[in-house]
């Protein structure tokens, strides 16, 4: 039996400053080694002073993944030697002195799989390594300290996932809900990270490290699952070790033997007193919780009729969630939910063309009801949404400058029909007799008018001029 434990990585990148000093936790917009302090880099007399908006944002993760939230919690030095790492010891947490942590045991579904959590902690993230240089002879290591002491919070799981794929929905099931949470971005670079664990037959544990995404975690755990097997099968031994994960060669590697917590000789950090958090904290905080990405989902279906799929698509993304929210009424609800699923999503599909995007909610709005109204085709709606999203302005002058305006009178559209019924004479004789194939007639209407004809009254004028 394969088993299968994730440590995930999550920056709260939500915040203004780092877990133990003033310095931004926007690392990234900045050159390197230029975001730093005394703190950062752990300069003899530097003191950490908590950032408490952390321990907030920590805590809402721990009730959002329905974790046990001790009322006190403390802080130990983790002690390992690296080069990103220059106090040579990490601030972080862990639970000698019964639950200590921010978060104790909990649980998210998969499906109809309950994943347990372990336990959730708060710690600070270490510099970042970059590697350059073309072989492994002339390589040097460079060390960027800006990411120092980013706040971090730890999410362990048990070994309860049994194969790769399982893995992958559970990161994107958890990348919703703290996006969702408001607590951080992980679409940005770095900001989640996985590391896993994984066994077989009851043999020993693997960790494979250095996993730049969901996608190649999904494809570093089957390779070391396949690995293991083959290991297992031959009788040869499974060592115990850390593994990191070989983009280019698509493989797992050996780096070193496991480390356990004795190794790291963990000791409480005397900087910092242990913290309490009281139910009345806790209880402001749940009030401050956004609504559950399974609540709105719940929300859409129930009140506003939405489809399954329609409205877990919805609810789950907040960019287009919170569209959703701004540009409904309770009469346009559903048409504003298709086009944000059909339409919208393949416009703005990345990061990138989200921030360049100059769609508003107020610009959904009057598409739904320009549709609903019959003054726009949703053919005609999905052009002017493209015009928006790539230039902006406003419907009614997209809708002139286009003509994209509905051809509803009758007089119009009747000669359309005539000319259409001259050129397709065969298939008028087919609808007489098979009423289902008139609507490749409407289709030529549609292609005529370029999609602005009102597909009713089309039908309409077609069932009775044939």
């Amino acid at each position: 039996m394969t088993k299968i434990g994730l440590e995930i990585h999550c920056q709260l990148t939500k915040l203004e400053s780092k877990l133990f000093c003033t310095c931004k936790a926007n690392y990234r917009e900045f050159e390197p080694n230029t975001n730093i302090c005394p703190i950062c880099m752990g300069l003899p007399g530097s003191l950490p002073r908590l950032n408490q908006k952390a321990v907030e944002k920590a805590t809402m993760i721990a009730m959002a993944l329905n974790c046990n939230t001790p009322e006190k919690i403390a802080f130990f030095r983790k002690n390992y030697f690296y080069p990103d790492l220059p106090k040579n010891f990490q601030i972080t947490q862990l639970n000698v002195y019964g639950d200590t942590t921010v978060g104790g045991t909990g649980t998210l579904m998969v499906g109809e799989k309950k994943i347990r959590i372990t336990r959730i902690q708060l710690e600070e993230d270490p510099g970042r390594l970059i590697y350059e240089g073309s072989s492994e002879k002339n390589q040097i290591t460079l060390v960027d300290y800006n990411r120092a002491g980013t706040p971090l919070v730890e999410i362990v799981t048990e070994p309860d996932f049994e194969n790769p794929k399982e893995v992958r929905e559970f990161l994107n099931i958890l990348s919703d809900l703290l996006e969702n949470l408001d607590v951080s971005d992980p679409s940005l670079e770095g900001a989640m990270r996985a590391d896993a664990n994984v066994s077989i037959e009851g043999g020993n544990k693997v960790e494979i490290k250095n996993i730049g995404s969901f996608h190649d975690l999904e494809k570093a755990v089957h390779f070391e699952i396949t690995r293991q097997q083959s290991l297992h099968s031959r009788d040869i031994p499974i060592i115990q070790e850390t593994r990191h994960w070989d983009d280019k060669r698509k493989i797992t590697v050996s780096s070193r033997s496991k480390e356990e917590d004795l190794d790291y000789r963990y000791f409480l950090e005397g900087d910092i007193p242990w913290i309490k958090i009281n139910e009345e904290t806790k209880e402001k905080l749940k009030t401050e919780m956004p609504e559950s990405i399974s609540s709105k989902k719940q929300r859409y279906i129930t009140k506003y009729n939405i489809p399954t799929q329609v409205a877990e698509v919805l609810s789950s993304d907040k960019f287009y969630s919170n569209l959703f929210e701004n540009a409904h009424t309770k009469e346009n609800a559903k048409e504003v939910a298709n086009i944000i699923t059909t339409d919208l999503m393949g416009l703005v599909d990345t990061r990138e063309k989200r921030a360049d995007s100059k769609l508003k909610p107020s610009h959904l709005k009057e598409i739904a009801d320009s549709i609903q109204s019959g003054k726009i085709t949703r053919n005609s709606a999905k052009n002017a949404l493209y015009e928006i999203v790539k230039m902006g302005g406003s419907l009614s002058d997209i809708i002139t400058k286009l003509d994209l305006g509905n051809i509803t009178t009758e007089s119009e559209l009747s000669k359309i029909i005539e000319l259409t019924i001259s050129e397709e004479p065969l298939a008028v004789e087919q609808a007489k007799s098979n009423p289902q194939t008139i609507n490749f007639l409407v289709g030529k209407v549609m292609q005529k008018t370029k999609g602005k004809a009102d597909p009713k009254l089309t039908l309409d004028l077609l069932k009775k001029m044939i």
